[in-house]
């Protein structure tokens, strides 16, 4: 398998690991120097950042705030790898001040929004759509040396088989775009072997990954996702990091709690020691 192609300002934990960052979704009743003493307090390496709205850094005052957050963030000894926005289209105004500002801090990746699938006209327009406006937003990207990541999404969401990002990214230079891949939302999307595929898709142009848990749960006769705290749900997560380590995929992991509960404190260290430990057999354990 081909190793991931990652940003060379992407910073790779000492021991040769990925770093293990907080989705700062699930710390958004803290505010910024609480939110940082607390995630280096558990144990986590950096922050995902949220630059979006209702997020820790709200997308108008980017330029403002960006800097604010990241210095209190790396003052406590945290890495800020990647950052996650709403931004879907060039011409959102928050477009180039938010890339503006993520390359003076040496900030490599972003998080892309989410493109819906439309009833009208159908399928192949709306992915052909889409792909013009990542290559809009990647172009003016690019010009601050910054890269991309399109996330995986069950439901609606352009980007749930992978294979219709791979459309997308067709002909993207890797170091412009790839994928903030999620095991969780690719075993929803397909349970049985469909996932392996999506991984096999996305790992060479891997550059974030999203882990989360699930299993299905029969609600009034309905069958729902049920979020769940890692290793409790359907996700093959030995599969899914050793995949990662024989890649050579070093970029940030970063960890969502959506589940109820997910967002405390004990919810926090509980899951990051399961990642901690999973990513440890992977990557540093003795290979026979």
């Amino acid at each position: 398998m081909t190793a991931a192609v990652l940003p060379q300002a992407v910073a790779v934990h000492p021991s040769g690991r990925p770093s293990l960052c907080i989705f700062s979704k699930h710390m958004g009743h803290f505010q910024w120097e609480e939110m940082a003493a607390k995630a280096k307090e558990i144990g986590f390496d950096g922050v995902d950042l949220t630059v979006r709205p209702k997020g820790h850094v709200l997308p108008e005052r980017v330029t403002e705030d960006l800097p604010r957050a990241v210095e209190i963030i790396r003052k406590h000894g945290l890495s800020v790898p990647m950052i996650t926005t709403d931004l879907q289209d060039v011409s959102d105004p928050a477009a180039k001040p938010t890339f503006q500002a993520m390359q003076k801090l040496g900030i490599p990746l972003f998080k892309l929004g989410y493109w819906r699938y439309k009833k009208e006209p159908n399928v192949l327009a709306t992915i052909a759509e889409c792909k013009r406006k990542f290559q809009a937003i990647t172009a003016l990207a690019g010009q601050y040396g910054l890269t991309a990541g399109l996330h995986n999404h069950s439901g609606a969401d352009v980007g749930c088989s992978v294979w219709d990002y791979r459309e997308i990214l067709a002909g993207t230079d890797p170091k412009r775009g790839g994928y903030y891949f999620d095991p969780g939302h690719s075993v929803i999307e397909g349970g049985l072997f469909g996932w392996r595929v999506s991984l096999d898709i996305a790992l060479p142009q891997m550059k974030m990954t999203a882990i989360k848990d699930f299993y299905w749960e029969k609600v009034d006769g309905k069958w729902k996702i049920h979020w769940c705290p890692l290793g409790e749900g359907m996700v093959p997560w030995g599969d899914f990091f050793g995949a990662f380590a024989k890649a050579g995929y070093t970029g940030p992991l970063s960890l969502h709690l959506e589940y109820p509960g997910g967002d405390d404190l004990p919810s926090l260290r509980k899951d990051l020691e399961f990642m901690r430990k999973q990513v440890n057999i992977a990557y540093l354990s003795p290979k026979g």
